[in-house]
C-alpha cells in the first residue's frame, strides 16, 4: 500500500516518534509499505512520521531498487559514531522543490534493530551516512531545514505560507 507523504506543517513531522516494542507480521507490512511509498515518491529514505505514523522505523535504499541488498530497515535506531564532515544538496520528501546545502559527517555508524527485534550495528559513507541521520533526526522530531542558516529556514518556511494560502501545499 502506498502511504501518502506528510508535509512540512504536520506536528507528526517535528514529534519524537515512539519507540517499537512488538516485533511481528504487522510491523513486517508497514516496513513493506514504506519502501512501496518511498520507491513512489522516489525517494532513498523514509521515516515513519513521514506517512503519519509516530513509530521509530524508518527505511533506506540509497541504491533506489538497483540492488536489493542494500535495503536497510532501521527500527529505534541510534546514532552511536560520526566522523568527518561532507556538505551536499539534501532534500525531503515532506519538503518537496525544496533543497538546500547542508553539512553532514561523512561516515556515521547506526545501531538498530531489525524487522525480528535484533540489535545489529551498520556504517555507512556518503549519501548512506546522510541518509542515516536524515532519517534519524525524522525519528526524533527534526527535519534537515534545522541545520540550515535561519535565514534561509525562515525564507522557505515563508515560501510554505504562501503555498499553503494558495492551496498547493
Amino acid at each position: 500500500m502506498i502511504f501518502p507523504i506528510v508535509k512540512f506543517g504536520d506536528p507528526v513531522l517535528e514529534t519524537p516518534a515512539a519507540d517499537i516494542t512488538t516485533f511481528d507480521e504487522e510491523l513486517k507490512k508497514l516496513a513493506d509499505d514504506m519502501f512501496e511509498s518511498m520507491y513512489a515518491a522516489r525517494g532513498v529514505g523514509l521515516a515513519a512520521p513521514q506517512i503519519g505514523i509516530s513509530k521509530r522505523i524508518a527505511v533506506v535504499d540509497v541504491t533506489f531498487k538497483e540492488n536489493p541488498d542494500a535495503k536497510l530497515v532501521l527500527i529505534n535506531p541510534v546514532i552511536i559514531k560520526k566522523e568527518g564532515r561532507q556538505r551536499s544538496s539534501e532534500g525531503c520528501l515532506s519538503i518537496p522543490e525544496f533543497r538546500e546545502d547542508v553539512t553532514r559527517a561523512k561516515i556515521v555508524t547506526i545501531r538498530a534493530q531489525d524487522l525480528t527485534g535484533k540489535t545489529f550495528e551498520h556504517t555507512g559513507e556518503e549519501l548512506l551516512a546522510r541518509a542515516f541521520l536524515h532519517e534519524t533526526d525524522h525519528l526524533n522530531g527534526k527535519l534537515y531545514i534545522s541545520h540550515i542558516s535561519g535565514i534561509k529556514r525562515d525564507l522557505i518556511k515563508r515560501k510554505i505560507k504562501k503555498l499553503v494560502k494558495a492551496g498547493e501545499w
